[in-house]
């Protein structure tokens, strides 16, 4: 005879991702970013164009629903006769790289650091957190900036450099978490039994700091494509003919007047890109945190 399942005995994680579920903005958000992605990976088979070949007889063409446009080129041309829409699709490649980059370094990092000021305290955390401080104490763009025109404009050193200037976001959450964590019994129990520092640093404490760290990682890819869009804007991410958005806004802010499309279009890519990571981000963390719960 089957019997009932209790309730009592369903795993957190199961009624976490039913309260994600439930929270349609965070769904929606999960469809946006799904369609990025897919963007990104399936990029030569969904691109009409080649993104970066120029062509003199298509100059300035309009998108298919203005007056003039045509179906060869649904969202229009820029200055140079390219393809926008191809130009689009790349571009969700490129700031997919870079947001999974520069998130990724600032998580390794920032975790490492973060868990080794909480767990040690005393001298260790000061000499850590301090340094954290003086990098929170710059405007992180300006920051960026700097490190970019000291290493050279590319799309490799903008990554590197959105990366860096998010490491203390992480080492904060992290340290906060652990500090939390090293009170607990089971930490007590297992230096009880002889285990070594690293070993219950990342194999016990580590892994039940992860909640708030997957919401900040979600937040922080809406905050990398931001960040590089920016420093591509300013002639110091990616270089010409490389099809990113920033750069393609920054190629198009003196056509604003006359072919309004070349700047509009990768901005509105830009706002639904970081609208996506941004309500799933918010989804998650409601989902995550006990106390944002009714």
């Amino acid at each position: 005879m089957k019997k009932n399942k209790n309730p009592e005995d369903r795993h957190p994680f199961a009624d976490q991702m039913d309260l994600l579920w439930r929270n349609k903005t965070a769904v929606a958000g999960l469809l946006i970013i799904f369609l990025f992605v897919v963007t990104a990976l399936f990029a030569p088979l969904l691109s009409p164009h080649n993104p970066v070949e120029a062509s003199l007889y298509d100059q300035l063409k309009p998108p298919v629903w203005y007056e003039g446009g045509s179906l060869r080129h649904i969202l229009g041309t820029d200055d140079l006769g390219r393809d926008i829409l191809s130009r689009i699709i790349y571009g969700a490649r490129i700031s997919l790289l870079v947001a999974v980059a520069s998130v990724g370094i600032a998580f390794f990092i920032g975790s490492l650091l973060g868990s080794l000021a909480g767990y040690y305290k005393g001298l260790c955390d000061n000499l850590i957190m301090r340094a954290m401080d003086i990098v929170l104490a710059f405007p992180h763009i300006l920051l960026a900036i700097v490190m970019v025109a000291y290493l050279g404009p590319s799309l490799r050193n903008a990554m590197i450099a959105i990366g860096i200037i998010y490491v203390p976001r992480f080492a904060r959450i992290v340290r906060g978490s652990v500090l939390e964590e090293c009170g607990k019994d089971y930490v007590t129990a297992a230096r009880a039994i002889g285990a070594g520092d690293l070993r219950i640093i990342f194999l016990a404490i580590f892994p039940n700091c992860l909640g708030p760290l997957i919401v900040q990682t979600t937040l922080g890819f809406a905050s990398a494509i931001l960040d590089a869009a920016a420093l591509s804007f300013l002639g110091l991410g990616a270089q010409p003919p490389t099809p990113e958005w920033g750069a393609m806004i920054a190629m198009g802010r003196s056509l604003i007047l006359r072919a309004w499309w070349v700047m509009t279009i990768p901005g509105l890519a830009i706002l639904f890109a970081v609208l996506g990571f941004n309500l799933f981000g918010d989804g998650l963390r409601d989902a995550l945190d006990p106390r944002l719960r009714d």
